[in-house]
């Protein structure tokens, strides 16, 4: 099976930037590729459906689209668009062409690399230096969950094993890395029985390793605790966390809230965020959270659409927008040009916009009609300064 690439950013995305963003070139360079692993209409396999995204927010289709290419999760880092073959067996690496186009390069057996592994490929994710891939994979057959960790060889795109962490029930999400790149974090919660916020540190050779952390969570009304699902991390050292109230029938208990964390250099986890400062949500069960490239903004969706929120560091979260979109909203992806991209897979389409921390509008033409929408990838092609 073929695999996708991850695209590494590099520093000459800066000159890129800057001839993009120059008078003449406004309109004649886009500013991001998007990238959308789908399931076509009476199809058995799944394929990468590639738009080219410009300053106004429209989308034109890149040149093959749609690709061939049998993937679910994706990934990109600013060379390769890395993608989880669906049989679970393999992560594809695909060059990203001039003009967007992938190239298939390279496909790893992760099955291979982990032999004492019971589970296949999920949902990938990059460390913040794109150099280290981290699969959260699926152990169907056994009771838990582990990240494994990879190195790339930038010449190839193979990816070379740096071990794996322990099984975990709770974990089925990416983690999320602080801006220093050093721990990252992800929560869940059980059946609103049971809950964990973890910790991981990045080893010296990227791996992640679990770390006990305390985390001090806000207190909840008399009679309830919080099950906290999605986390998401601004550029410094910053931890945002949607919290589910539940009651001792265990039972949710209002709408979701969002809490703010400052992790240490020990990555144990603090918070200004109370009962009384959290704002609520508006979108029903949280699907997916994401900060803005600058941290400034913090995208929450979930079964009844999106909504956008002022993320202030360690300061408490302040609401920005109401709901944004109304369908379900199943995934995330910022560029660099003031552009929040989400997919609602029950509606079938991909949602443009363009946000602002004083406005959010829908790009003309949006939302854009795909059969079976699986995963989201956006590669910023305008450096972030």
């Amino acid at each position: 099976m073929r695999p996708i690439s991850s695209i590494f950013l590099t520093a000459a995305l800066c000159t890129l930037a800057a001839t993009i963003n120059s008078p003449a070139n406004a309109q004649t360079t886009p500013v991001s590729y998007v990238y959308v692993s789908n399931n076509p209409a009476n199809s058995s396999t799944n394929q990468i459906t590639a738009f080219a995204a410009w300053s106004s927010g429209k989308l034109t289709p890149i040149g093959g689209s749609p690709f061939r290419d049998d993937v679910t999760s994706m990934a990109v880092n600013g060379k390769y668009l890395f993608g989880s073959t669906r049989s679970g067996i393999y992560v594809a690496a695909f060059r990203i062409q001039p003009g967007g186009a992938l190239r298939w390069v390279r496909s790893t057996d992760i099955v291979r690399l982990n032999p004492n592994d019971c589970g296949d490929s999920g949902p990938l994710f990059l460390d913040r230096s794109g150099t280290r891939l981290y699969d959260m994979e699926y152990r169907s057959d056994c009771s838990n969950n582990s990240y494994h960790s990879f190195s790339i060889d930038p010449t190839s795109g193979l990816l070379h094993n740096l071990g794996g962490t322990s099984g975990d029930a709770w974990l089925y999400l990416p983690a999320a890395f602080t801006g220093n790149n050093a721990h990252a974090y992800t929560a869940g919660c059980l059946g609103d029985l049971y809950w964990e916020v973890n910790g991981y540190k990045r080893g010296a050779n990227g791996a992640l390793v679990p770390i006990t952390i305390r985390t001090h969570m806000p207190a909840a009304k008399a009679g309830d605790f919080y099950c906290p699902s999605q986390t998401a991390t601004d550029s410094a050292n910053h931890v945002a966390i949607t919290l589910q109230p539940v009651n001792q029938d265990f039972n949710p208990d209002g709408k979701p809230l969002l809490a703010s964390f400052t992790a240490d250099a020990a990555g144990n986890l603090t918070t200004a965020s109370t009962l009384q400062n959290m704002p609520q949500t508006a979108v029903g069960a949280v699907t997916a959270l994401s900060a803005s490239p600058s941290g400034k903004l913090l995208a929450v969706a979930g079964s009844a659409g999106l909504q956008i929120f002022h993320f202030n560091g360690g300061n408490p979260i302040t609401r920005g927008t109401a709901l944004i979109a109304t369908p379900q909203i199943d995934q995330l992806s910022w560029d660099h040009s003031n552009h929040l991209y989400a997919i609602s897979q029950s509606a079938g389409k991909l949602y443009v916009f363009t946000i602002t921390p004083t406005s959010a509008t829908q790009a003309a033409g949006s939302p854009h009609s795909i059969h079976g929408p699986i995963n989201l990838a956006v590669q910023p092609l305008v450096a972030l300064h």
